[in-house]
């Protein structure tokens, strides 16, 4: 495979833009998720446990869907499926994670509230590492050498920017624009907290479709050899055997 070639600037920006969305989804997760298990009645010795979902589903997760996309080709390219994929699950999962409480009285009625709160943290950060790992792979695929440390530096600037603002977005709609920090029932959260889950949801999915709509994949030079060694390594027991080496 030869050397891809230099890009500009804002060809990078747009590639690199959808970890904007990502870290939104991190950041309001590590911000508040803690809080959320609380207000949803979980026991402070209960919450470092329900924790455990998030570092176990990435360990699983992120060599599963780089072995797997570096053997997809489709109509939107190799990278860019899962970068859609996660963002749409990892959107209603932020979504829906506001709303534990009411979900769980009707999904669960007989287990605690804060269950279905784990449950929804799981789906959340399996789907945020789908769309996480092949970025990194990205800054492979479309950067010569000498680029891909710049492209690498401007994903750290959009983790940066996210993380802080996705922090900062409960203290910013209480301070800023007068959104009630008030619960609005029995194991429901704030008002402020709620939307700033909604907004991530929108950021997420904008962000990432950005990348998705602005930014080309260039299909392997020997389309031939690439099926042939897709079929080679085709099979659910032959992806288990990569991950360890991943």
């Amino acid at each position: 495979m030869s050397s891809p070639r230099p890009l500009s600037l804002p060809a990078i920006w747009n590639m690199s833009f959808g970890f904007l969305g990502i870290q939104f989804g991190w950041g309001l997760q590590m911000a508040n998720m803690s809080p959320i298990y609380k207000y949803l009645g979980a026991a402070d010795d209960q919450i470092s446990r329900l924790w455990l979902a998030a570092p176990l589903t990435g360990f699983i997760v992120q060599p599963i869907i780089g072995a797997m996309s570096d053997r997809t080709w489709g109509p939107l390219g190799r990278r860019r499926p899962y970068f859609l994929t996660g963002a749409i699950l990892s959107s209603v999962a932020l979504l829906l994670m506001p709303n534990s409480g009411s979900l769980a009285g009707w999904l669960l009625p007989n287990l605690p509230k804060f269950y279905f709160a784990a449950v929804l943290l799981w789906i959340l950060d399996a789907s945020i590492n789908v769309s996480m790992e092949p970025f990194r792979a990205f800054v492979a695929d479309k950067l010569p050498e000498e680029q891909r440390g710049l492209g690498f530096a401007m994903q750290s600037f959009f983790i940066g920017v996210g993380a802080v603002v996705a922090g900062l977005l409960p203290y910013i709609l209480r301070n800023w624009f007068h959104v009630s920090s008030e619960a609005d029932g029995a194991n429901a959260l704030p008002t402020n907290v709620k939307i700033s889950f909604y907004v991530g949801a929108i950021a997420f999915f904008s962000a990432v479709m950005w990348t998705v709509l602005s930014t080309k994949e260039n299909p392997p030079e020997n389309m031939e050899e690439f099926r042939r060694k897709k079929a080679e390594s085709r099979g659910f027991s032959h992806l288990l055997k990569e991950t360890p080496v991943a």
